[in-house]
């Protein structure tokens, strides 16, 4: 039976740590003066390795935090791409509980894999496609005083007796937020180091929305991420969960897998599309049975990233589907030759 309130549930969750990573984004960006931007664009190979290690952790939060980067022009497409490759999402947990020696492999080899695409992509591919893939131009370096993000408790204590509604439903929302996650109503219920991720974050943004000028908080944090950002990123989220959710429940993927054996490596392919937690668990537990090679595996685990990728729906369809297709490609070319190889 359909259930809206788990999907709605995970729409919320993983729309407000987005914002979340976006606030805090826009206000490092100002606090440095985007000194930390021009680093990263000048030590490209620095982006390869940090995305791919960010997928390459367990869990979607790395994921998100990468595809905030490249909406905001921080990193290139290529280091996208070697994210996205190396995340395994929610099911590395699984693996790690099922399979740990190989799931400590594998996530080896995707590390490696992502870092490799990441690089292959912006240098075969940097003219035509990488200068040329939307972003988002909100985020500039305006010429602020440091006490737009940094200001005394006295110039502090007047905000809040003069209090804007901006600021006060942004604090509120966070407030909401960092209570939901402490009591286990969104993210993991058990404590982990992703629950406590989730708390630390949001209680520096709220910290964040404390204490800056109104100017920042109108301009940057309001205007850009709440309004411009936030609706389209949880609606894009919500639908696409909702779709993922009724794909699920109406095909049969683990009758495929038994029955296809020879097209699996296309099927593992194919499903890792689905921007969703669950469907890619089939090939895990296939895998730890013995019923599937490795090979098969990591062809679904480069494709699948969790929901790493929704919220790069309500930024840009056309590159969601350019990093889905890379990954695609890469995932049957080392699936292929994996299993030509006895893996």
């Amino acid at each position: 039976m359909f259930q809206i309130e788990p999907i709605l549930r995970n729409a919320v969750q993983i729309t407000g740590f987005v914002m979340v990573m976006m606030l805090l984004i826009e206000w490092l960006n100002v606090r440095t003066r985007g000194a930390w931007q021009e680093k990263l664009a000048t030590r490209p190979a620095g982006q390869y390795v940090l995305a791919s290690f960010l997928g390459a952790t367990p869990g979607c939060l790395g994921a998100f935090a990468v595809v905030t980067l490249y909406c905001h022009r921080n990193i290139s497409l290529g280091a996208l791409v070697a994210a996205m490759l190396a995340t395994a999402g929610d099911e590395s947990f699984v693996m790690f509980a099922m399979i740990p020696k190989q799931a400590l492999l594998l996530h080896a080899v995707l590390f490696g894999l992502g870092i490799a695409a990441g690089i292959a992509t912006d240098f075969i591919a940097k003219r035509r496609i990488t200068s040329t893939a939307s972003a988002c131009p909100g985020l500039v370096i305006h010429d602020v005083h440091q006490g737009e993000v940094r200001l005394s408790p006295a110039e502090v204590k007047h905000l809040w007796e003069h209090c804007s509604v901006s600021r006060g439903v942004l604090f509120a929302v966070l407030v909401l937020l960092l209570a939901a996650a402490g009591f286990g109503e969104i993210g993991p219920e058990e404590w982990n180091w992703v629950r406590l991720t989730i708390i630390l974050a949001n209680a520096f943004a709220a910290f964040v929305v404390a204490t800056v000028s109104d100017h920042f908080l109108e301009e940057h944090l309001w205007r850009h991420v709440v309004l411009q950002h936030v609706p389209r990123i949880f609606l894009w989220t919500f639908g696409t969960l909702i779709l993922a959710d009724l794909i699920v429940r109406h095909l049969d993927i683990e009758g495929l897998v038994r029955q296809s054996k020879g097209l699996v490596l296309v099927l593992a392919a194919l499903v890792g599309i689905i921007p969703e937690s669950g469907p890619h668990l089939v090939f895990v537990t296939f895998y730890a049975q013995g019923f599937i090679p490795i090979s098969v595996l990591l062809v679904n685990s480069i494709v699948q990233d969790g929901h790493g990728m929704l919220p790069m729906l309500a930024h840009s369809r056309r590159d969601f589907l350019l990093v889905k297709s890379i990954n695609v490609g890469v995932a049957l070319l080392v699936g292929s030759a994996a299993m030509l190889l006895g893996y």
